[in-house]
Order: C-alpha cells, then structure tokens, then sequence
C-alpha cells in the first residue's frame, strides 16, 4: 500500500488521518506529506519517541508502559487512539495510526531488534500487528512505514 492510495481512499471516505511515532521518528509522517493534497485528509503527527511522551502527548496508559515497556500491543493501539483523540478534528472520524518497536542495533526491554508493533483505529474498530523485520535500522524503519500504511488500509477497506 503507497501513501497516496491511502490518502485518496481516505479522501473519498471522507475521514482524516493521524498518526504517532515511535520507531519511525517521523518517517511515516514524512511519506504521507511526500503526497500533493495530503493536507485535504492528513491531520498530523506526533512522534514519541522518548517512553514517557507516549504517557503524556497520547494518552498511553503509565502503568501499561511500567510492566510491558513501549513495545507491546496495547500500546500501540493506544498511540494510535492518541493520535486520533488528540489530533482529530471535532465532528470528523479520524483514522489513527501508530508505530513502535526496536530498530537497534541493540535490544530493548526485552524485545528483540526488529520487533515492531503497528496499530490502526477508527471509531471503535482496532486492528493491530506484530512484525520481525530484518536489517539495518533504515530498513527496519522502511518496513514499520510500508506495515503501517497497508494495515491502515486494512481497517478502512473493512469500515463502513
């Protein structure tokens, strides 16, 4: 899935995108803009990289991130409710996406480099996904933006 099929589908649905950033440090962010008319659907980003932002900017749940750390499931899902609470625009229904995970080159609480969790919401729909990818910290953060896209257009392609 590209960025620009992503976008124009959301453009004929008529709903808004936001995202929050972990491991991607921007970069899914960077490829949604790369987009002419991104403006007409893409809200914008927070990127949380540091543990505690996730806690303060998105909402992430403090004691979710003492016990499980940054990479797990839940909170990507609630990253990407962040975004979208966060970012939305009152009256819209806004797709929300997250990213977190380890690009490396060393472990992290426990989670293997590689380890990536993406999040898609909208509404009260919610899907998300564990990844392993391998490589270099550009190729891991290339594969986290490529899964983040499709999964979004996953979510949507199943929402009414």
């Amino acid at each position: 899935m590209t960025a620009e099929a992503l976008l124009s589908e959301l453009r004929r649905r008529g709903l808004a995108l936001a995202v929050a950033e972990s491991l991607t440090g921007g970069a899914l962010s960077s490829a949604l803009v790369e987009v002419p008319g991104a403006s007409a659907v893409y809200r914008g980003g927070v990127v949380s990289y540091a543990t505690d932002l996730k806690h303060r900017l998105l909402g992430v749940d403090a004691e979710l991130l003492d016990r499980e750390g940054p990479v797990h499931p839940v909170v990507a899902v609630q990253m990407a409710r962040g975004a979208a609470r966060r970012l939305g625009e009152a009256g819209s229904r806004t797709v929300g996406i997250a990213t977190t995970g380890v690009a490396g080159p060393e472990p992290q609480g426990g989670a293997a480099v590689g380890t990536v969790f993406v999040a898609a919401v909208l509404d009260d729909a919610e899907l998300v996904r564990e990844h392993r990818f391998d490589g270099g910290r550009a190729g891991i953060r290339a594969a986290s933006v490529a899964a983040a896209l499709a999964l979004a257009q996953e979510l949507v392609a199943s929402s009414p």
